[in-house]
């Protein structure tokens, strides 16, 4: 290998072309990583009676519940319908992310993504 070169780029010719798809493979990265953080998703439980939404950085950002749910005698089932509504938002979020993420990286090992 050339001095300074890196494998498949003898001499180092192609590092300006490497340098450059880096940064518009992180451009396109950031740029996906913000449309992700304005997307809301919602899930249910208890057939509809609550519904989550939380955006795409993981944050609460709505709790909908049916009046029918709402049963001072029951308040513990209501407690636990919410709990179930937005862990699985929660859930639905981070598997849209990362379905998201794991289409940029493909095949890259990258550490932490």
């Amino acid at each position: 290998m050339a001095r300074g070169g890196y494998p498949g780029f003898p001499g180092g010719g192609g590092r300006n072309n490497m340098m450059k798809q880096i940064e518009k493979l992180q451009k396109q990265m950031e740029q996906m990583q913000e449309d992700l953080q304005k997307q809301e998703i919602t899930e249910s439980a208890g057939g509809g009676a609550v519904e989550a939404t939380v955006n795409g950085n993981k944050e609460l950002i709505s709790i909908k519940l049916d009046k029918d749910a709402v049963d001072p005698d029951d308040v513990e089932m209501l407690e636990d319908l919410i709990v179930v509504a937005v862990n699985s938002a929660m859930k639905s979020a981070e598997e849209k992310m990362s379905s998201q993420m794991g289409k940029f990286t493909g095949g890259l090992n990258i550490p932490g993504l």
